[in-house]
C-alpha cells in the first residue's frame, strides 16, 4: 500500500527533535521582529528566512540523505509564490476610485463586496484592490477601526469559498482537496461570518459622526450618486488567464504535462502561465494605474522570502507531528473541536498557511494517510476513507485556519500589507497588542466561538 510505504519512508528519516528549532525561530521573529527589532527585521528578514530555510533544507538532504519532502516541499512552495506574486502584480495595476459618500451603509457594502471579490482574486488581490479606495473614500473620518474590520472581513474571512480565497485552502488545494469543496461546505459558515461580521461594522461605524461632511465634489454637484471609476480595465484579461490557469492540475485533468514523482503528478504549465501573463500584466500596466496605487514590489518580495523560510523550516514540524498523531495514546485526542481550536490558535498568532499543512497532516496520520497522497487527501476531504469523520476534522481546520487568521497582523499575508498602506496613508493603526485587545477580543472572538459552536459542535450546517 502506497501509505504504509510514505510513512515508512518517513520514519527511517525521521527528523531529531532539535530541527523544530530553526522553524519556532523563524516565527517568533516575525513576530517580534517588527515591534522589538525593528530596524534589523526590515533590513535582515530576507536573509534570516533564506538561512533558516537552507539551514533545514541542508540537513535533510546532507544528513538525513532524505530527498523525499524536500522535493514535494519545493513543488508546494512554487506554485504557491507564484500564485500570490500573480494576482498581487495584477491587482496593482487596476486603480479603482469611488465617488460617492462614506456612509455606513456605503463602508459596509464595500467590504462585502470585497468578501465576494476575495474568492476570485485571493484575500491579498482583493485587498491590494480595495484598500486605497476604501481610505481615500472615508478620507474625512477614517479610523483604525475602519482598517481592522476591513483585515477582518476583506482580508480574512471573506476568502472562505475558494482555494483562491485563502492560503490555507490554495494548499489543500495543491494537496488534492477538490477545488469546488469549500464552496460546497464551507458556504454557510462564510454567510454567518460575514453577516456578522459586516452588521458589527456598521453599529461601529454609525457611531463615528467627528467631522462628517458629504465629500467637496459630491456637494459641488448637488447629488447623492455614486460613481466607480477604474483605470487599468486591461489587467482584467490577464487576471482571469491567471485565475483559470489555476485549474490546469494535472491530477484532475489527464493528459496534462507534469513531473512525475512519488505517485504524485506536479504542474509547472500551470506556473508558467500566470508567471508569463503576470510579466505581460506588468509590462503593458496603465501607469496611472500603478502610480495611484502606489505599486511597488516590497510587499510581495516580503510574502516571498518569508514563505521560502516557513515552507522548509516546517518541514520537521510536520513530520514530527505526524509522528505523534499517528500513535494510538495520541490519536484519540485529534478531534474536530481540538483541530479546530489548536488550529485557530496558532493560525493567529503564527501564520494560517504552514499551520493549515500542519494539522492536516496530523488529521490523516490519525488515520494512517499520508499529506502527501493526493488520493488520500481527497478521501480525507470526501469522508470516503477509513472515517467519515474526517470530513468534519477538514471542515474545522478550514474554518479555523481562515477566520483566525484575522486574529493578529501575522495571522495571514495580507493582515501586514494592509496595515503598511494604513499607516503610509497617516492612519495611527494598533500596536500588534492593541490590535487584539481593543479589536480582536471583543469584536472576532465572538464570531469564532459562535461558528464553533454551530458548525463544529452542533453541526447545524
Amino acid at each position: 500500500m502506497l501509505t504504509n510505504f510514505i510513512l515508512l519512508a518517513q520514519n527511517m528519516h525521521s527528523p531529531p527533535g532539535f530541527l523544530i528549532i530553526p522553524f519556532l525561530l523563524l516565527i517568533g521573529m516575525i513576530a517580534a521582529g517588527p515591534i522589538f527589532f525593528g530596524h534589523f527585521w526590515e533590513h535582515n528578514y530576507k536573509k534570516v528566512a533564506v538561512v533558516l530555510g537552507l539551514t533545514v533544507l541542508g540537513y535533510y538532504l546532507f544528513a538525513l540523505q532524505d530527498v523525499h519532502m524536500p522535493i514535494h516541499t519545493f513543488f508546494e512552495y512554487a506554485s504557491f509564490a507564484i500564485l500570490l506574486s500573480s494576482l498581487y502584480i495584477a491587482a496593482g495595476g487596476i486603480y479603482i476610485n469611488i465617488n460617492a459618500n462614506a456612509t455606513p451603509a456605503m463602508n459596509v457594502a464595500l467590504v462585502a463586496i470585497g468578501a465576494v471579490l476575495a474568492n476570485i482574486v485571493g484575500t491579498t488581490g482583493a485587498s491590494l484592490l480595495l484598500i486605497r479606495p476604501f481610505i481615500r473614500l472615508n478620507v474625512h473620518r477614517i479610523k483604525p477601526y475602519q482598517i481592522v474590520f476591513f483585515i477582518f472581513i476583506v482580508s480574512n474571512a471573506g476568502g472562505l469559498l475558494t482555494p483562491l480565497g485563502d492560503p490555507p485552502l490554495f494548499i489543500g488545494f495543491l494537496k488534492g482537496v477538490p477545488f469546488f469543496w469549500t464552496l460546497q461546505h464551507l458556504f454557510m459558515p462564510w454567510i454567518l461570518a460575514i453577516a456578522i461580521l459586516c452588521f458589527v461594522f456598521y453599529l461601529v461605524d454609525r457611531r463615528n459622526k467627528v467631522a462628517y461632511t458629504p465629500r467637496p465634489e459630491i456637494v459641488a454637484k448637488n447629488e447623492e450618486r455614486t460613481e466607480f471609476y477604474i483605470s487599468g480595465k486591461r489587467n482584467l484579461f490577464w487576471l482571469a488567464i491567471i485565475i483559470g490557469a489555476i485549474f490546469l492540475d494535472p491530477n484532475v485533468i489527464e493528459g496534462l504535462p507534469h513531473i512525475a514523482y512519488d505517485g504524485n503528478k506536479f504542474s509547472f504549465l500551470r506556473e508558467i502561465i500566470q508567471l508569463t501573463a503576470a510579466f505581460f500584466c506588468f509590462r503593458f500596466s496603465s501607469k496611472t494605474a500603478l502610480a495611484g496605487n502606489q505599486f511597488n514590489f516590497h510587499p510581495i518580495l516580503e510574502v516571498i522570502f518569508l514563505f521560502f523560510g516557513i515552507f522548509f523550516t516546517m518541514m520537521p514540524a510536520l513530520q514530527l507531528s505526524a509522528e505523534i498523531a499517528s500513535a494510538p495514546q495520541y490519536a484519540k485526542y485529534i478531534t474536530p473541536n481540538f483541530l479546530y481550536w489548536a488550529t485557530g490558535s496558532l493560525s493567529g498568532f503564527l501564520d494560517n498557511a504552514p499551520t493549515y499543512a500542519n494539522f492536516l497532516s496530523l488529521g490523516m496520520a490519525k488515520y494512517d494517510m499520508a499529506q502527501n497522497s493526493v488520493v488520500e487527501v481527497r478521501q480525507f476531504a470526501t469522508g470516503t476513507g477509513t472515517d467519515p469523520i474526517t470530513l468534519i476534522l477538514l471542515e474545522a481546520i478550514s474554518l479555523a485556519s481562515v477566520l483566525f487568521g484575522a486574529f493578529t497582523y501575522i495571522g495571514n499575508g495580507p493582515n501586514f500589507m494592509v496595515k503598511a498602506i494604513a499607516e503610509s496613508a497617516g492612519i495611527k493603526m494598533p500596536s500588534f497588542f492593541g490590535y487584539v485587545i481593543r479589536y480582536s477580543i471583543p469584536f472576532l472572538l465572538p464570531v469564532l466561538i459562535l461558528i464553533w459552536f454551530l458548525v463544529v459542535q452542533l453541526r447545524l450546517f
